[in-house]
């Protein structure tokens, strides 16, 4: 099965939601916030900076959570209110 290519939204929304959860997790290491949310440190690194454009809903849920930032922050943050555009 051949995945079709990301779009630039879905790249650029991908990029923004992995500074998004680096600046919530804070001081807070890498080790701390991955093994809190039950996920591995590469799978956090690797979203962080935007490797995974397309995280699954529950791994981004659990890290998240283990930052203490609300989900419906986080949407407000990442989905665009037009195509092409995402609010900062």
């Amino acid at each position: 099965m051949v995945r079709p290519p990301l779009s630039d939204d879905e790249r650029l929304r991908g990029e923004l939601l992995g500074a998004l959860l680096r600046s919530a997790r804070g001081p807070r290491s890498m080790v701390e916030v991955a093994a809190a949310a039950g996920i591995s440190v590469e799978t956090l690194r690797k979203i962080e900076r935007g490797r995974v454009p397309t995280p699954a809903f529950f791994t981004v849920a659990a890290i998240a959570g283990a930052v203490d930032l609300p989900l419906a922050d986080l949407i407000a943050q990442t989905v665009p209110e037009e195509p092409g555009k995402l609010s900062a």
